[in-house]
């Protein structure tokens, strides 16, 4: 199994991250996630809040979503929102 998976984050205007993780924790309208690699494909709606994307490396990328979705599937992570941005 991978050790880390393609994650996905974009507004609707525009790319906001891209990259491989080891984790993504997001909020969904049915409370928060933790996705990692080898996660079965899944579709959420998302709740506003912070999206937190773990690297390999440990580093945290910290990210505030409004509005959208999140998908997983072949161990790729797709986070599209209405808004985001970097925090």
């Amino acid at each position: 199994m991978s050790k880390t998976m393609q994650v996905d984050l974009v507004a609707a205007d525009a790319a906001v991250w891209s990259g491989q993780a080891k984790l993504v924790v997001a909020k969904t309208v049915e409370g928060e996630i933790g996705l990692m690699p080898g996660h079965e494909p899944m579709l959420a709606i998302l709740a506003s809040g912070e999206v937190r994307i773990t690297l390999e490396d440990g580093e945290v990328i910290k990210a505030v979503a409004e509005q959208g979705f999140l998908s997983v599937e072949n161990n790729v992570v797709s986070v599209v929102a209405r808004q985001a941005a970097l925090l």
